[in-house]
């Protein structure tokens, strides 16, 4: 069984994820999308709660499972015998950072994990959590990055209702 792990916070999910993930799960008999607990950040969502928002984005895919992890990768990796990390590539700049880590987790792993990378696809290469929570805290439209679920538990963050196409309001209550 071909097994591939693809890392992230998700911090939200975004259709960009998405797009990775229903692509690799595809190439594999099981992936494994993997919240991971950085400590040393603050995220908007516990993690919990992106492991929720994740479950709900992959639901009609069968052969997904999602976790969270606190600690290395490769440590993650090795304890659950997966030799594939999944990462997704948005431009040249992605890739100079995330060759150093690939070739840190196969160097640190003895040469029993390796890196696959896809590119995004053109329509999500501008796409980021850190662009969705930054067009949310005003209140804009993220509706062409992330799936209806996950817009409504970015707003509730930030405080804010989302609005139906006919302007009203879909969720009268705020946090």
């Amino acid at each position: 069984m071909k097994i591939a792990v693809y890392p992230g916070s998700f911090d939200p999910i975004t259709l960009g994820h998405l797009d990775i993930i229903k692509r690799a799960s595809l190439m594999f008999d099981k992936l494994v999308v993997l919240v991971s607990v950085n400590t040393a950040k603050s995220p908007l969502f516990s993690a919990d709660e992106r492991v929720k928002m994740i479950v709900d984005a992959t639901s009609g895919i069968d052969n997904i499972v999602v976790e969270s992890y606190e600690g290395l990768l490769i440590d993650y990796c090795m304890k659950n015998n997966i030799h594939i990390i999944m990462r997704g590539l948005r431009a040249i700049t992605d890739f100079e950072y995330e060759l150093q880590i690939a070739q840190s987790n196969k160097a640190f792993s003895k040469d029993k994990v390796d890196t696959v990378f896809l590119t995004t696809s053109l329509e999500y290469s501008y796409l980021s959590s850190s662009t969705v929570k930054e067009f949310a805290s005003f209140n804009a439209d993220i509706s062409k990055c992330v799936t209806p679920y996950v817009a409504k538990r970015v707003y509730e963050k930030y405080g804010y209702t989302i609005k139906t196409k006919d302007g009203g309001k879909e969720d009268e209550q705020q946090n």
